[in-house]
């Protein structure tokens, strides 16, 4: 009986000493997104419309997002929905265009800052008007050299003006608009001769400098013409070169790092930018990497 009654005792205390004790973290509820005060959705819908089209919200544009986003308690897919609307909407707007039209030409003005300093439509037509000025007088005096170097010119100038609209109907993807933003006169301008050109294509585009042996292939490859490999492909001239570093999987990874610097202020972590590249690498997707950023809660605030 005694041993009957120790073996009870024994299980008894077994079980209760397996048993976990319910730890409670303070602070550590998942956000009530219904209780986000209002002047924090304001501020969230107002800095979508500055990054997305350029302006604030109108007053009744304010009201009418705030509230759908309240309908929807703040949800990550309402998110998603308000900001696909201002980027692909093309309800006339009063006073304005439409979403769709003044977020594509966001995106153009953005693209312009980063590797031309932003240089406007009117100073870029001037300068392909003189090319093109210049070809005619050229070609009429018989001198067929700088005739077609003027107008190959004028045709560098053409292609930065025309990738607004071939963007926004979607016959160019955003790495096409970076490509001519960095193959014009503008560009080389600003990044005089072989050398400065390269360094600044990788820094401007994969946010570091060439190692030497890349630095090395590059120049050779656009100043002397012949072949030379860079990111294990082989190219002999500087339209090949702007393919081989705008093909690259760097340059993916330096849109997904510009991004982040201009909406969040931070470089991506490794984890982010190799989930995101999953997606963004096969489709080149930029609206929906921007869409995936925008509608987090450290875009928002809400944290």
């Amino acid at each position: 009986m005694n041993k009957i009654f120790r073996y009870i005792v024994l299980c008894f205390l077994l079980i209760t000493s397996c048993k976990k004790d319910v730890v409670i973290i303070a602070d550590n509820n998942a956000p009530n997104y219904s209780e986000i005060p209002t002047i924090l959705l304001e501020n969230y819908v107002n800095r979508l419309y500055i990054d997305l089209i350029g302006r604030e919200p109108l007053d009744d544009e304010m009201e009418s997002d705030v509230q759908f986003l309240r309908d929807n308690d703040v949800s990550f897919e309402s998110r998603d929905s308000l900001i696909f609307k201002l980027q692909f909407d093309t309800l006339y707007i009063p006073g304005d265009s439409s979403y769709k039209i003044a977020y594509f030409h966001r995106i153009y003005e953005m693209v312009k800052v980063r590797l031309i300093e932003g240089a406007s439509n009117s100073y870029i037509n001037t300068r392909m008007n003189t090319r093109y000025n210049r070809y005619v007088n050229d070609s009429i005096g018989g001198n067929l050299i700088d005739a077609h170097e003027n107008l190959l010119k004028y045709f560098r100038f053409k292609d930065v003006i025309s990738s607004e609209s071939e963007y926004y109907n979607n016959i160019i993807d955003i790495k096409e608009m970076h490509k001519r933003m960095i193959n014009n006169p503008i560009y080389d301008n600003i990044n005089m001769n072989t050398f400065n050109f390269v360094n600044a294509a990788f820094d401007n585009l994969l946010f570091r400098y060439p190692t030497q042996n890349e630095f090395n292939n590059s120049y050779s490859m656009i100043e002397d013409n012949l072949p030379y490999s860079l990111f294990g492909y082989s190219g002999s001239n500087k339209d090949d070169f702007i393919n081989l570093i705008c093909d690259s999987r760097e340059f993916y990874e330096g849109i997904i790092h510009w991004l982040y610097l201009n909406l969040v202020a931070r470089t991506p972590t490794t984890l982010e930018t190799d989930y995101l590249m999953n997606d963004f690498y096969v489709t080149c997707n930029f609206h929906k990497l921007q869409r995936y950023i925008m509608k987090t809660d450290e875009y928002a605030h809400f944290e």
